[in-house]
């Protein structure tokens, strides 16, 4: 890699070059991440200050909803500002670390429903040895190592990234940082970093998807010997988590576990991956979750009930 960076800034060229459709893309994708980020939001606050809201299930998804915060942060302001710009560029420093936090989050989103997974297993094929098994302190190593594996993941493809030369031409055909377009770009042999980041990114996404389905089919398979009501909470739990698992890893598997090349439908797949399961995963882990709901009932009644008192005194 003789080659010099002489490469300062990136171009992006965003979703579309039409100036209506960007003023819709900066409507709609403004009010998903405003949704997306509340929704999440609301489940942490009310996984944190429940009384009742105690079981590793829990547990972990909070930190999913932390993970599903951040992941969208790490591209949708920046692609819902350039919608107002005809330059879109991006710093050099810029674009590397848009990339490590994009992959960060989203690596970790993807460990996080494995180590969810594994609970529900638990839950269900192992009942009763549950609470010895799903301790305080397992729980803590599996989320701990979720966002371990997380970065590991992202400090991989960002440093691939950063020792490639650039020092052509400089214009992303996507609305963020991503390896395929960065690849496109550097002025040397690519063909190994392209498999590192199959072996990466790819394998990452195809080998937690082989496991969670495994897992499912293993739960939905002891749950024939269970009572009716028994089947009806564990397939309602595991419903939501087979959603989840099909929107985070598909795309990522359509991306990443092909050589290193750029397809058209490359833009509106991953932009589907960013802005679709964070702003969904409140709405499938809450509507269908009884106790959720009811945590939050219990929340939002308490502090208006104070908020009255307050009011009243004061009188």
């Amino acid at each position: 890699m003789g080659a010099k960076n002489n490469v300062t800034e990136f171009l992006l060229l965003g979703l579309f070059q039409s100036r209506e459709m960007q003023r819709a893309c900066f409507l709609v994708f403004s009010v998903f991440h405003v949704l997306t980020v509340l929704g999440n939001l609301l489940v942490i606050v009310t996984i944190n200050a429940s009384k009742t809201l105690h079981a590793p299930m829990y547990f972990f998804l909070s930190h999913l909803s932390s993970a599903d915060t951040c992941y969208p942060s790490a591209t949708t302001p920046k692609m819902i500002a350039d919608t107002l710009v005809d330059r879109k560029t991006i710093s050099f420093e810029g674009c590397m670390t848009q990339l490590f936090s994009a992959h960060f989050f989203g690596g970790t989103e993807i460990f996080l429903l494995t180590a969810m997974a594994y609970d529900r297993y638990v839950a269900i094929c192992r009942p009763l040895h549950y609470t010895t098994i799903m301790g305080r302190r397992r729980c803590g190593l599996l989320v701990g190592a979720s966002w371990v594996a997380g970065f590991l993941h992202s400090i991989l493809q960002t440093l691939l990234m950063v020792q490639l030369p650039f020092c052509g031409p400089n214009e992303i055909d996507n609305f963020f940082c991503d390896v395929h377009p960065l690849l496109k770009l550097a002025c040397a042999d690519t063909y190994v970093v392209g498999l590192i980041v199959v072996a990466n990114s790819g394998m990452i996404s195809l080998v937690s998807f082989i496991i969670l389905i495994i897992s499912y089919v293993v739960i939905l398979l002891s749950l024939r010997s269970r009572s009716s009501e028994g089947r009806r909470k564990a397939l309602s739990t595991c419903g939501s988590h087979i959603i989840t698992v099909l929107l985070v890893l598909v795309p990522p598997m359509f991306m990443y576990i092909r050589p290193s090349t750029t397809l058209a439908a490359d833009k509106l797949v991953i932009l589907f991956n960013i802005v679709m399961p964070p702003l969904l995963n409140p709405l499938i882990y809450t509507l269908r979750n009884s106790e959720v709901k009811s945590a939050m009932r219990k929340i939002f009644r308490v502090k208006g009930s104070s908020r009255g008192e307050v009011k009243l005194q004061g009188i």
